[in-house]
């Protein structure tokens, strides 16, 4: 009775054998489908870059269908990149080119990366709405590294400034009104201006964000920027138009930090 339940009879070994040929030919027919399905899926073609008809991204243009930054809450790690010419965006890896970035705006354009997928960058954009992103081909752009990170603190009025993730400088800082309050999110450093006849600011810092109540000021486009001011008494009051207005000596220490530093706003 044992050996009868530890081993198959002699007489079921043909319907043994019949179901385990049945088996393998079914395997070998669905490898075969496998293969024919993929070889015959048609393989999209480029879609064609037309580099004339694209709009610039830069702090005065309006982009249109253009993903969104939802991850506000976290500062990018730190890579930036610079575009080595005029290079399409496109609205996902190997998707539609939307817009395009060019090498200068103020100054040499780095931006921030905030994602990749294999040889493509996703990058903040100094553009409106607040939060643009794009892809970029990796190969179309010079990488590099910033140590540095900044970050705001609009319910606490401070800036604090991390290298290599230690706080190396905090300060008591001015941002803006209630009616004209800087936006929150995730930003970078977009360009360095220094200009001797300006008044209350000997350089400004402009953004890659933008005021969400006015859609222009004093000219501009409503950028939000990091510049110094001539009354102290102002630090650590909510006053300004959008902008973080800092004491002379964290505007000394961020003028040399480099562009496309990240730069995170909260509300705490």
């Amino acid at each position: 009775m044992n050996d009868q339940l530890s081993a198959p009879s002699r007489s079921s070994w043909p319907i043994a054998l019949v179901i385990a040929l049945l088996a393998c030919a079914g395997l070998i027919v669905g490898i075969k489908q496998l293969h024919r399905t993929a070889d015959t899926t048609p393989v999209s073609a480029p879609v064609p870059v037309h580099l004339g008809k694209l709009t610039a991204s830069t702090t005065d243009t309006r982009l249109h269908r253009v993903p969104i930054d939802h991850d506000q809450r976290m500062a990018p790690n730190g890579t930036v990149v610079h575009p080595r010419h005029t290079t399409a965006l496109f609205d996902s890896p190997s998707g539609h080119p939307f817009a395009k970035v060019r090498p200068k705006e103020f100054g040499p354009t780095w931006l921030p990366v905030i994602a990749h997928a294999g040889g493509w960058l996703r990058v903040l954009l100094p553009s409106r709405p607040d939060g643009s992103t794009g892809w970029l081909q990796a190969s179309k752009v010079r990488s590099a590294t910033t140590p540095y990170q900044i970050q705001v603190h609009l319910a606490t009025r401070t800036l604090d400034l991390f290298k290599d993730d230690n706080e190396i400088g905090t300060w008591s800082v001015a941002v803006g009104a209630p009616s004209t309050p800087t936006p929150t999110g995730r930003t970078f450093l977009l360009g360095q201006l220094v200009d001797d006849n300006q008044t209350f600011s000997p350089v400004i810092l402009p953004l890659g964000t933008h005021s969400r109540t006015l859609d222009s000021f004093g000219g501009g486009p409503g950028t939000v920027a990091i510049h110094g001011w001539t009354d102290p008494s102002v630090f650590g009051q909510a006053v300004s138009h959008g902008c973080i207005r800092v004491p002379a000596d964290a505007l000394d220490r961020l003028r040399l930090i480099p562009l496309g530093t990240p730069v995170l706003i909260t509300r705490t």
